[in-house]
């Protein structure tokens, strides 16, 4: 697989597609973008935006070498000349096979072709492509350019060399490649991630709590701690001395409760103007862009400070900025 990256391809640009996009010319690597939305220039260039503004106060010197964003007309026009290709269409199984078939009719044999997938079996992804070998998941957190995580997952037809080039890749631009060993819808963050939403999607249906009481019981609390260690640490240090065992001794039969209810509520019209309601009401008139750099405020903090303890998201951010230097040596 190609190691010398310098050319990526960016098949859809929405949200994620762009924040690839703005974590990729950071990094001082060109990317062509290819999207059928009249307004991509004005979408994408205001997460370009917002990015390098976050980006800046993570790193107060730009990078030795800005990469540059091109607009292809075309799929083929994109993937033409590119070194590494990465989809990031709406998740739609239909059209991200079709996507990445077209990509492997033009892309020589050695170019990883990688899908932002949040959940859809690679499998069956890469099931259309001649070259099927190539073909990864690389499945990202938003925003793309702040948060380091990466799953990275094969089908049953990816090659062997494929997943570590990928995330070799992935590393390079100070993500955090985690290498889902199992094939299994959702991956494994979003699973995690599903059953949170399911049981808050309960939550508000059976009037127990609004949105944003929901919202402050996370950001006030676990949230804390998961910015830096994971539910098992957690549960461990819950232990005290004894450990984990007495920790799951003492808090084991609460799993025969009924706290949680994993099965998602109905979404009748109902809750979800409930949910739609009071989560505008939490927004309190406030812009997207303006809640984006609120939250890449927040974050920038909580990376800088994990950057000073070298732990957690932080170690990535410390290789991140340690390969930005060795780069503007050579520049």
């Amino acid at each position: 697989m190609r190691r010398d990256i310098r050319r990526v391809a960016l098949l859809g640009a929405g949200v994620i597609g762009a924040g690839w996009a703005a974590r990729l010319v950071e990094s001082g690597i060109d990317v062509v973008v290819a999207d059928p939305d009249p307004e991509v220039h004005r979408k994408t260039g205001a997460v370009l935006q917002n990015a390098e503004r976050a980006l800046r106060a993570l790193f107060p010197e730009p990078p030795a070498r800005r990469g540059s964003v091109d607009y292809a007309a075309s799929v083929e026009a994109a993937v033409d000349g590119a070194d590494f290709v990465q989809e990031s269409a709406p998740e739609r199984e239909d059209l991200k096979r079709a996507l990445l078939a077209r990509a492997d009719a033009v892309a020589p044999a050695d170019v990883i072709l990688a899908t932002s997938t949040s959940g859809l079996l690679p499998s069956r992804l890469q099931a259309d492509c001649r070259h099927p070998g190539r073909v990864v998941v690389g499945h990202p957190f938003n925003p793309v350019y702040l948060l380091p995580l990466v799953e990275v997952c094969g089908g049953a037809a990816t090659a062997p060399e494929t997943v570590p080039a990928a995330s070799a890749f992935y590393a390079s631009i100070g993500m955090h490649p985690l290498h889902v060993r199992t094939e299994i819808d959702g991956f494994v963050a979003d699973r995690l991630l599903e059953a949170l939403w399911r049981e808050a999607l309960h939550l508000v249906n059976d009037g127990v709590a609004t949105t944003d009481e929901i919202d402050r019981a996370i950001c006030h609390g676990a949230g804390l701690r998961w910015a830096f260690m994971g539910t098992f640490g957690i549960y461990r240090l819950a232990g005290g001395e004894a450990g984990m065992r007495h920790f799951m001794a003492q808090f084991g039969p609460a799993l025969k409760l009924p706290w949680t209810r994993l099965e998602a509520p109905e979404l009748t019209e109902a809750l979800v103007d409930r949910v739609s309601e009071q989560a505008e009401a939490q927004a309190a008139g406030r812009s997207v862009r303006d809640m984006e750099r609120s939250r890449d405020d927040a974050l920038v903090a909580i990376l800088r400070a994990l950057e000073a303890q070298g732990i957690g998201a932080g170690a990535d951010l410390a290789r991140w900025r340690q390969g930005r230097e060795i780069m503007s040596k050579f520049d």
